[in-house]
């Protein structure tokens, strides 16, 4: 089996796997509205809220667009901040929809400064909405979501967070933070497929639900509302996603969010040393280095597709490549999830062996 080390899909435990080989049920019978509240009953504690928080059937990208079109109207002014391509395109979506955007973009590998943010919101008290990517995959960076809260709310605006990547890996307290929109996707740290989007919305987003003048129809708020009172969801949902997210829940829940985010942190700094131990470079700015994915710049003669290419080969380990204007520049980790330890002492052998075949002339 290859040991995948992307950001997403992430690796099944065997206890998802085998719950997903299960037969369908109605999804308008008592049996999925057993399983759906106990989902939601779990994910609101791993989300760390008391709002509201849905299933939506489909991708972080659906979930992102779901964030925009049921708390925005065409030509609302919004402050987009982006540290990477997956800010980018949260950014393009609600251009795509009407919204006036003022960007506030960071160089690539570096974390938003939260003083920038104030100025931002200073020079332009139209600003009625605040998007934030938590956890930038494309550049292995986490934005110090806490602090730019903070600075968001002194301001009195809403704040709508892209946190697919971070959510139930990386500390990320929904009330605590005052966050209004919260997006997550299955198949990051978890441990399910693609399929869902998992967002929660507060009161204050309720509000801006009311006020939006975007029509929506398969990503309505209002309608996931209606329907969960039911213990339903208004469209077909992806029924043996949910079956393993029921169980992935209940595996987090007896790890623990407090040893979660230690384990993370742990294998993070484990594959952080080891990357510079080897004579690598890291691409992220250290200081604010993502605990679930960590970026490596091509340097000493490494060249960085060939290396994606011969671990694939060689080593059955799977790796991702730069996006865009890093396309062939770096390598990304994925280590969040079902990670362990001894899968990090694996992928640093293999890759310690492979490097000079790429190349790599440091070390």
């Amino acid at each position: 089996m290859d040991n995948l080390r992307i950001p997403g899909p992430t690796p099944l435990p065997d206890e998802v796997l085998k719950t997903m080989s299960r037969q369908m049920i109605n999804h308008r019978g008592p049996e999925f509205k057993q399983i759906q509240d106990d989902v939601l009953t779990d994910l609101k504690k791993l989300f760390m809220t008391k709002n509201d928080v849905f299933l939506l059937t489909g991708s972080g990208t659906g979930g992102l667009e779901a964030g925009v079109v049921n708390t925005m109207s065409p030509g609302d002014k919004v402050l987009s901040v982006s540290i990477g391509v997956f800010g980018d395109r949260f950014a393009a979506i609600a251009k795509h929809f009407g919204a006036d955007v003022t960007n506030l973009n960071v160089e690539w590998g570096k974390a938003a400064d939260p003083d920038a943010v104030r100025k931002a919101l200073q020079a332009d008290p139209r600003i009625k909405t605040v998007l934030v990517t938590h956890n930038e995959t494309s550049t292995g960076v986490t934005n110090d979501l806490k602090a730019i809260s903070a600075v968001v709310k002194e301001f009195d605006k809403l704040l709508v967070v892209d946190a697919i990547s971070s959510l139930g890996s990386i500390e990320m307290p929904v009330d605590d933070w005052n966050i209004d929109i919260a997006i997550t996707g299955s198949q990051k740290g978890w441990m399910v497929p693609p399929g869902l989007a998992m967002v929660s919305v507060s009161q204050r987003g309720w509000q801006a639900h009311a006020e939006s003048k975007i029509p929506s129809f398969y990503w309505d708020f209002g309608k996931a509302k209606d329907y969960l009172a039911k213990g339903q969801t208004p469209w077909t949902p992806a029924v043996n996603v949910i079956y393993g997210l029921e169980v992935a829940l209940k595996m987090m829940l007896k790890e623990g969010l407090p040893n979660i985010f230690a384990r993370h942190a742990r294998i993070a700094q484990s594959v952080r040393d080891g990357i510079k131990a080897l004579g690598l470079s890291l691409f992220a700015e250290e200081s604010h280095a993502s605990n679930t994915v960590s970026s490596v710049a091509g340097s000493n003669g490494l060249d960085t597709r060939k290396l994606v290419k011969i671990m694939r080969e060689q080593e059955h380990v799977v790796l991702a490549g730069g996006q865009r204007t890093l396309d062939g520049k770096i390598f990304r980790i994925g280590h969040l999830g079902w990670v362990s330890d001894d899968d990090i002492k694996g992928f640093l052998s293999s890759l310690k062996k492979v490097l000079p075949q790429a190349g790599f002339k440091g070390g």
